[in-house]
């Protein structure tokens, strides 16, 4: 009877604080739109009505729904590890079709393509579809491409189809695409990457990320198990991440490793990423940056973990014990028209791809000790 009583109080607590800390927002929101509204009043009375307005909506959008996107987000995650949205996948399960299959698999390697903030659907924009494109037809035999994964959803269901919010994010993709404000359009694509730059965020958290890692991870399988992976075979998986799908690959990939019960390595290109996890489970890691990639660096310094002054970090470790490798492209930014997915860089992104997987096999070879295998090269 105490501990109810104890859980009571302590739910009745958490409670008041959420209730508070909305009160709190909601009238910094006020004070910002007072501000905003003051500030344009100096223009005189011919100021822009529609300008007003979109400053306030501005207000209310960065003071407001960005805070309640990321309570919304660690709610899910603890509703979808509850089963109030759906029974997790057994991973014992997943896999018994392909066990009692004598068909020999056809694939050795899975590449699963994991995109960037910008991803609001499981289907990938033209830019990134060409690059995409392009690497399936080069790649070599018995390997297999998995895309079209929307990477920032722990359920199976993109945005627009997530049984609690599809309301507000098939609004707000209908804004984005018919309005005819460009700014207004630009807000809305803005909070689509607040969304996902939380769960970024929430991936590199050690309290909440382990649960948004294995709900991601069980989502990955899946997805594979279509594809014909078998558990505990010779298979493998790489995980390619592009920006705040690298980090998406670092949170998830030991967790997917148990899971397969296959080597899991890591691929990134521009990618954002704190390296806290245990890297040292993962088979292998290999990094394709921009020489004038201003996003990828300030990653770098945003999460202490990879700085080379904690050389006992989680990536410091996995870095100096050789099992990280790096590759430059010079000239290349994020994102744009100097992005990997840019006409121009493109070509280059690709065959550091390749030569990235050539490497990771190697290293594979040599950590099941197979004969004729070759020393994987330890380059940072």
């Amino acid at each position: 009877m105490r501990g109810r009583a104890a859980r009571f109080i302590g739910l009745g607590r958490r409670w008041l604080r959420i209730g508070l800390s909305g009160c709190l927002l909601m009238g910094g929101v006020l004070v910002i739109a007072a501000l905003l509204r003051g500030g344009l009043e100096r223009f005189g009375p011919g100021a822009s009505n529609d300008l007003q307005e979109l400053a306030i909506l501005l207000a209310w959008l960065v003071g407001l729904l960005v805070p309640i996107a990321g309570i919304y987000s660690v709610a899910g995650q603890y509703a979808f590890w509850n089963g109030w949205l759906g029974e997790l996948p057994d991973p014992a399960s997943m896999f018994a079709e392909q066990a009692s299959s004598a068909a020999k698999p056809s694939a050795r390697c899975y590449v699963v393509y994991l995109d960037g903030i910008h991803q609001s659907t499981e289907q990938h924009p033209p830019r990134v579809a060409a690059l995409l494109a392009e690497l399936a037809a080069q790649l070599p035999a018995g390997t297999v491409l998995i895309e079209a994964i929307e990477t920032y959803t722990i359920s199976p269901a993109e945005l627009a189809a997530d049984a609690g919010s599809r309301w507000f994010w098939r609004r707000l993709f209908a804004l984005q695409e018919s309005h005819p404000n460009p700014l207004v359009s630009g807000i809305c694509a803005a909070l689509v990457q607040a969304n996902n730059v939380i769960k970024v965020g929430i991936s590199a958290d050690r309290r909440y990320g382990p649960i948004l890692n294995y709900e991601l991870a069980l989502k990955v399988a899946q997805r594979l198990v279509e594809g014909g992976l078998r558990q505990g075979s010779d298979q493998r998986i790489v995980l390619l991440g592009y920006s705040g799908g690298g980090e998406m690959a670092m949170g998830m990939a030991d967790v997917l490793q148990v899971i397969c019960r296959c080597p899991v390595q890591i691929l990134t290109f521009c990618g954002v990423f704190s390296g806290n996890q245990r890297l040292s489970q993962v088979a292998g890691i290999a990094m394709v940056v921009g020489s004038r990639d201003p996003v990828a660096a300030l990653g770098q310094l945003l999460f202490p973990g990879r700085s080379p002054l904690l050389p006992l970090s989680n990536w410091n470790k996995a870095r100096l014990a050789g099992g990280v490798r790096r590759q430059v492209v010079a000239g290349m930014g994020h994102n744009g028209r100097s992005g990997p997915f840019s006409p121009r860089h493109r070509p280059a992104v690709v065959s550091l791809i390749l030569r990235s997987l050539a490497w990771m096999d190697r290293a594979v070879d040599q950590s099941l000790d197979r004969p004729g295998s070759a020393a994987p090269a330890q380059t940072d």
